[in-house]
C-alpha cells in the first residue's frame, strides 16, 4: 500500500506539471481522467528492464572503434571510467549507461578529451593562483599604455612626423577599452563603398566601356535598326566568357549569337561567319558544363562528373591566362581573334570528343550506369586511330580514373567474396535463399543478364567475366571450408597498376588500345585468380579426397575392379535365378553392395535403393529380361560436399547410373551364358535332330557378342576416358574448368557407350540380344527337363514290366539324377515351401520354350540373333558416317568389330 500511495503521489505531481487544468468541474474531471490513464499506464506497462549485456557489448564496440580509428587515448579514458564505475555499480547502472548511450552523438568524431578537465574540482585549496598576462600587465603598469597596441610603420621614409604624432595622440584618446580597440580594426560594409575621390574617373571609364551593352541601336533613313558596333577586344572578352560558361551579351543561353551587334570595320557576312564558329565551340562545350552542374548519386557517375569538372577547370585556367594577357598588359599585344582561336584549339579538341560522349549518353534512353565507360573505351580507341594525341590522353586518363571505381566491387568480390549491398552496377547477384553447401557454387551466385540475354557488364570486360566470377565463388567456397587465408595482402603486393601511364606506355603507342587494355586486365585478374584457384584445387585434391572419390565412383558405377563387380552382380543374379524377392529390399541390397565393394570404398558411404515403379512385375518376368529389374537398382555413394561441386548429383543419376545399368545388363547376359553346359542327347529329338548343334552355335555367337560389347566398353570407352579425366582435372586452372572436364567426361561416356538419344534404337536392339541369351538358356533348361521326364517315364515303364522292380527303380533314380536339373526348394513370404510355384514355373518355361513342329524355337532364336546383329552393326556404321560427333569413330570401330560375326 505504501508503494501505491507513493506511486499515486508521484503521478499526481507528474500530471499537474505536464497537464495543468483550470480549477473548475470540467478541469478537475479532465485532470482525474489524465491521472487515471497515466497511473494505469505506469502500473501495467509491458516494458522490460535494460539488457545489461547489450549495454556492455555497445561499450566494448565503442572501445574497439576508438582504437581502430586511432583514438587510443579516448578508449583508455572510457575504460578508466568504466573501471571506476564498477565500485559504485547497482541495479540502475545499466539504465543510466543505456540513457547515456542513447544521448551519444558520434563520440568518435566529436568527443574532446579536454572537456574532461571541466569535471574535476580543485582538491587543494591552498594552491597558488595561476599567473596570467593580465596580472603581469597590472603589475608592470603597461595595461594602461594604449600605445602598445598601435601599429608602427617601419618604412624608412617618414615625411610628416608631426602629422603622425597628432594621429597617434588622437588614436590614444579613442582607445579607451579593449573592445573599442578591436572594433576599430574590423572591416565593415562601408569600407567597400567607393568614396568620392579621384577613383570616380576610373569608374566612369568602366561604365563607358560597358555602355555598348545597353545602347539603343540607331536607325537609318528607312527607320531600320542598325547594328551596334563593337571592338575586337569586346568580342574577344565575350567569346572567352561564353567558352567559360558565363552569361554574355553577344551570345544567348544556347550559345547562339545575338544579331544586334557587329564588329567594327568588318562586313556582316565576315562577322557572322566568325561569331558562328565561336558559337559552335560553345555549343559543343555546353553538354559538358550542363552535366558537370547536375547532382549525381551513383558513384560511377560521380567520378565521371569529377573528371569532367577537372577537364573544364583546366580549360578555365587556359581562358584566364588569355584574359590576363589582355587585362594586366605587361607588353604590347595585338588582339587577334583567329590567333586566340588557334591558341585554344589544342585545349578544345579533346573536350569536343568528351562532349560527344556526354551528348550520346544523354540521348540514350535509360542507359546503364557503366554505359559511359563503354563510350569512353570506344572514344579512346577512335582517338588513337585518328592520331589525336590530346584526345587520346585525356579520354584515356578519364577512362582509367572512372574504371578504378568500377574495379572496387570487382576487387572486393575477387578478394573477399562479398557483394556491395544495393549495388546495381555489378554483374554478380546473390540468391536471397540459403542453399545447401553442394549447390553454393552452382546456384548461390548468378551472373546478371539484360532482358535481351546479354551480360549486365561493360562490353570490354565480357571476355574476363568468367574468371572474375569463378575467383569470387572460389573465395566463398574457401570461406565455407574454414580454410581461407587472407588474400587482400597477398594480392595487393603483386597487383599491377591499372592506370593510363602503365597500360599505355610510350613505346607501345602504336598497339591498339583494346589489346593493351585486355592484356593489362588479364594480368590484373591473374594476380588474384591464381591464388584462390590454386588454394581451392589443392584442398579438393589433398584434404577432401577428390581422387579417392573418383576412384570410388569408378569401382561402383564403372566396375573398374572386375572381381568386386562380379561379387556384387553374382549375388543379384542368384536372387533373380532363384526367383527370390529379397533383393528388392533396399537394406538387403545395401548389404550386398557394401560387402562387395567395401575393400575399395568406404562402406558407410554406400547405400542402395530400388525404383518401386520398375519392379511391379513377378519374379519370372524379372528373370526373363534385362530391361525389367536391373535398371531399377540405384547405388548411392555419398561424397564430401566439396567434391559434389565437381561431381553433382545429377551427373551421378544421369551419367554414372545409366552406364552402371548397361554394364550390369551386359554382365547378366554373360553370366547366363557362362553356366556349365549339360549336354543334350547325342541324337537330339525326332522333331529337331540338329538341336544340339544349333544350341552350341547360338550360344557361342551370343557369348561372342556379349564379350565384344564388354571389351568395347572397358577397353575403348571407360579406360581411355577415365585416364583423360584425371589428366584434365590435374591441368584445370580453376573449379569451373574441373566441372567442365567432368561434365565432358560424362557426355563422352554416354555417347560412346551408345546410351544417347541418337543411338536409342541400337541400344534397344543390343538389349534384345541380351534377352536372347536368357531365352537360349531357358530353352536349354526346358530341353533338359523334357529329357529328364522322358527318361523317368521310360524307366518307370521298364520297372513296371520288369520282375526286378527294386533294382530297376534304383537304377532309374540314378539315371534321373545324372540328367535332370535339380530343383531348389524355396519358401514364399510366409515361410512355406514353394514347390508348387517352382513346378508351375518349370511348366510355363517349358511351354514357352517349346516350338511347334514346323518352327523349332532354337532356330527362331538364331534367326533373331542374326537379324539383330546386322541391325546393330549396320546402324553403328551408318550413324558414324552421318554424325560429326567425337564418338563417331568409336561407333564405327564397334560396328566393324561386330561385322566379323555376320555371315554372307
Amino acid at each position: 500500500m505504501a508503494y501505491l500511495a507513493q506511486l499515486g503521489a508521484l503521478t499526481d505531481e507528474l500530471v499537474a506539471s505536464l497537464a495543468a487544468a483550470p480549477d473548475t468541474t470540467e478541469g478537475r474531471k479532465r485532470q482525474a481522467a489524465d491521472r487515471e490513464s497515466a497511473l494505469r499506464g505506469i502500473r501495467f506497462h509491458s516494458f522490460l528492464r535494460t539488457n545489461q549485456f547489450d549495454v556492455d557489448d555497445q561499450l566494448k564496440g565503442y572501445d574497439e572503434r576508438f582504437r581502430v580509428i586511432g583514438r587510443e587515448s579516448l578508449a583508455d579514458a572510457l575504460n578508466e571510467r568504466l573501471t571506476t564505475l564498477e565500485v559504485h555499480r547497482n541495479k540502475f547502472t545499466p539504465d543510466v549507461l543505456r540513457f547515456i548511450l542513447e544521448l551519444a552523438d558520434q563520440p568518435a568524431q566529436k568527443a574532446d578529451l579536454r572537456n574532461l578537465d571541466l569535471l574535476y574540482e580543485s582538491g587543494d585549496e591552498d594552491e597558488a593562483p595561476r599567473l596570467t598576462w593580465q596580472d603581469i600587465a597590472k603589475e608592470d603598469g603597461w595595461n594602461e599604455d594604449r600605445a602598445i597596441w598601435r601599429s608602427i610603420d617601419y618604412s624608412p621614409s617618414s615625411e610628416d612626423e608631426d602629422e603622425k604624432d597628432r594621429s597617434a595622440a588622437s588614436d590614444d584618446e579613442s582607445l579607451t577599452t579593449d573592445s573599442s580597440a578591436d572594433g576599430e580594426f574590423q572591416r565593415t560594409a562601408e569600407d567597400l563603398v567607393v568614396k568620392p575621390t579621384d577613383e570616380v574617373a576610373s569608374l566612369e571609364l568602366v561604365r563607358e566601356s560597358q555602355a555598348w551593352r545597353y545602347a539603343n541601336p540607331a536607325r537609318d533613313d528607312g527607320r531600320r535598326a542598325k547594328k551596334i558596333p563593337i571592338s575586337s577586344l569586346q568580342l574577344l572578352r565575350e567569346v572567352l566568357f561564353m567558352l567559360g560558361g558565363l552569361e554574355t551579351t553577344l551570345f544567348n543561353e544556347k550559345c547562339d549569337p545575338v544579331i544586334n551587334y557587329q564588329l567594327s570595320g568588318v562586313s556582316w557576312d565576315t562577322y557572322n561567319s566568325l561569331v558562328t564558329s565561336f558559337s559552335e565551340c560553345g555549343r559543343k562545350l555546353a553538354p559538358l558544363r550542363g552535366f558537370a552542374a547536375t547532382t549525381q548519386r551513383i558513384p560511377l557517375l560521380q567520378v565521371f562528373q569529377d573528371s569532367l569538372q577537372r577537364a573544364l577547370a583546366s580549360l578555365d585556367r587556359k581562358l584566364s591566362t588569355i584574359q590576363q594577357r589582355f587585362t594586366a598588359v605587361e607588353q604590347d599585344a595585338a588582339v587577334t581573334l583567329m590567333g586566340v582561336t588557334s591558341e585554344l584549339g589544342p585545349a578544345l579538341s579533346p573536350l569536343y570528343s568528351l562532349s560527344s560522349i556526354v551528348q550520346q549518353l544523354q540521348e540514350e534512353r535509360n542507359p546503364h550506369a557503366f554505359r559511359y565507360l563503354e563510350l569512353l573505351f570506344d572514344g579512346v580507341g577512335i582517338a588513337q586511330l585518328e592520331g589525336n594525341t590530346a584526345a587520346y590522353e585525356l579520354l584515356g586518363n578519364i577512362f582509367f580514373d572512372c574504371f578504378q571505381v568500377y574495379l572496387k566491387p570487382i576487387r572486393l568480390w575477387m578478394e573477399e567474396g562479398k557483394l556491395l549491398p544495393g549495388d546495381r552496377t555489378f554483374f554478380v547477384s546473390e540468391s536471397s535463399t540459403k542453399l545447401p553447401l553442394p549447390q553454393v557454387w552452382k546456384s548461390q551466385f548468378n551472373l546478371l543478364r539484360t532482358p535481351e540475354g546479354t551480360l549486365h557488364a561493360p562490353r570490354f570486360l565480357r571476355p574476363a567475366i568468367h574468371r572474375i566470377f569463378t575467383t569470387g565463388k572460389s573465395i566463398v567456397v574457401l570461406k565455407h571450408l574454414k580454410h581461407r587465408e587472407p588474400l587482400r595482402g597477398k594480392t595487393s603486393d603483386n597487383e599491377p597498376k591499372m592506370d593510363f601511364a602503365s597500360v599505355c606506355p610510350g613505346p607501345l603507342g602504336f598497339a591498339p588500345f583494346s589489346e593493351l587494355f585486355s592484356a593489362a586486365f588479364q594480368t590484373w585478374i591473374q594476380s588474384k585468380h591464381h591464388t584462390a584457384s590454386a588454394t581451392l584445387r589443392g584442398l579438393l585434391f589433398n584434404s577432401y579426397g577428390l581422387s579417392q572419390g573418383l576412384d570410388a565412383l569408378e569401382y561402383i558405377y564403372l566396375m573398374s575392379d572386375g572381381s568386386k563387380a562380379v561379387n556384387f552382380a553374382s549375388a543379384i543374379f542368384r536372387h533373380l535365378d532363384s526367383l527370390s524377392v529379397s533383393w528388392k529390399d533396399r537394406f538387403t541390397l545395401s548389404e550386398i553392395a557394401q560387402e562387395a565393394f567395401s575393400p575399395s570404398v568406404e562402406g558407410h558411404r554406400l547405400s542402395a535403393e530400388i525404383d518401386s515403379h520398375a519392379v511391379m512385375h513377378n519374379g519370372l518376368m524379372s528373370r526373363s529380361s534385362v530391361r525389367l529389374s536391373l535398371p531399377a537398382i540405384r547405388l548411392i555413394y555419398r561424397l564430401n560436399w566439396p567434391i559434389q561441386i565437381i561431381v553433382p548429383e545429377d551427373a551421378v543419376t544421369q551419367g554414372y547410373q545409366p552406364i552402371f545399368a548397361f554394364l550390369l545388363q551386359t554382365r547378366r547376359a554373360i553370366s547366363v551364358l557362362s553356366h556349365p553346359i549339360l549336354g543334350f542327347s547325342a541324337s537330339g529329338s525326332a522333331d529337331e535332330p540338329d538341336r544340339p548343334v544349333i544350341y552350341h552355335l547360338v550360344r557361342t555367337k551370343l557369348l561372342w557378342f556379349c564379350n565384344t560389347i564388354m571389351t568395347y566398353l572397358t577397353s575403348l570407352v571407360l579406360a581411355p576416358n577415365t585416364a583423360k579425366l584425371r589428366e584434365s582435372l590435374r591441368e584445370a586452372p580453376d573449379v569451373d574448368d574441373m566441372i567442365s572436364a567432368h561434365s565432358n567426361f560424362i557426355a563422352r561416356l554416354i555417347n560412346e557407350a551408345c546410351q544417347g538419344a541418337k543411338l536409342q534404337p541400337i541400344r534397344e536392339c543390343i538389349l534384345d540380344v541380351f534377352d536372347l541369351a536368357i531365352k537360349v538358356e531357358d530353352a536349354h533348361r526346358a530341353e533338359l527337363t523334357r529329357l529328364a521326364e522322358e527318361e523317368e517315364e521310360i524307366t518307370r515303364l521298364s520297372v513296371m514290366s520288369s520282375p526286378f522292380k527294386a533294382s530297376s527303380s534304383t537304377k532309374g533314380r540314378g539315371r534321373r539324377s545324372l540328367h535332370a536339373t535339380p530343383k531348389k526348394k524355396q519358401k514364399d513370404d510366409n515361410g512355406e515351401d514353394d514347390d508348387d510355384d517352382d513346378s508351375d514355373w518349370e511348366a510355363e518355361l517349358r511351354k514357352s520354350m517349346t516350338g511347334s513342329k514346323n518352327k523349332p524355337i532354337l532356330k527362331d532364336l538364331h534367326a533373331d540373333f542374326e537379324r539383330h546383329l546386322r541391325f546393330v552393326a549396320g546402324g553403328l556404321r551408318g550413324a558414324a558416317r552421318a554424325s560429326r560427333d567425337e564418338a563417331a569413330a568409336k561407333w564405327d570401330l564397334l560396328g566393324e568389330m561386330l561385322e566379323v560375326g555376320i555371315r554372307d
